[in-house]
């Protein structure tokens, strides 16, 4: 593999790790209903366990409610168990027969504080991993200039540029995640 393709897949390797951060910052919870606060949730219908989203709708109608409407509504019951029975979530469901609605509770200053705490560890979650890829590129470089494949001046330009791709992809995390505490701590 040529040093420029070492560069190219750490900058992608870099972008995958900050897109899972930020998928795992939706399933946060904040203050406001969201839809993708459900998404980890899966559900036992038809004898196989199905992710929520493919066997119901879920929709935010307003800011305190989630409404989660099943095509099929043999499985209500199954969804509102999946949803109750999910302890990260703390959520109590109810349903009328044919749609399940989960009111979103206000969150406590402690438990604000706690949410916070999480996005500092999957950010922390996600820095390891990109420091595991840099590190994988530099051992990359490192092999191949005593392997006489590139020169000193070359290996210090190409780790250069890896060093500043994962610089632009750190910000761009921690961005995401000064955000997301600003969402959780406005009241």
């Amino acid at each position: 593999m040529s040093p420029n393709q070492v560069v190219d897949q750490a900058k992608t390797k870099f972008n995958e790790a900050v897109d899972h951060f930020k998928e795992e910052l939706k399933r946060l919870r904040t203050g406001r209903a969201n839809a993708s606060m459900l998404d980890g949730v899966t559900v036992e219908a038809y004898g196989t366990p199905m992710p929520l989203n493919q066997v119901a709708t879920v929709s935010a109608p307003e800011a305190q409610l989630l409404q989660i409407t099943p095509f099929d509504p043999n499985n209500l019951q199954a969804i509102s168990a999946a949803i109750r029975d999910n302890q990260s979530l703390g959520l109590n469901p109810s349903d009328d027969g044919r749609v399940v609605r989960v009111t979103i509770p206000a969150l406590t200053e402690e438990r604000r504080r706690e949410i916070s705490k999480q996005v500092g560890g999957k950010l922390e979650e996600c820095m390891v991993r990109m420091r595991s890829v840099r590190h994988d590129a530099l051992d990359t470089f490192e092999q191949a200039k005593k392997d006489k494949d590139i020169s000193e001046d070359d290996e210090k330009r190409y780790v250069g540029q890896v060093e500043e791709a994962m610089t632009k992809t750190k910000a761009d995390a921690e961005a995401a995640a000064k955000a997301k505490e600003q969402e959780i701590m406005t009241v």
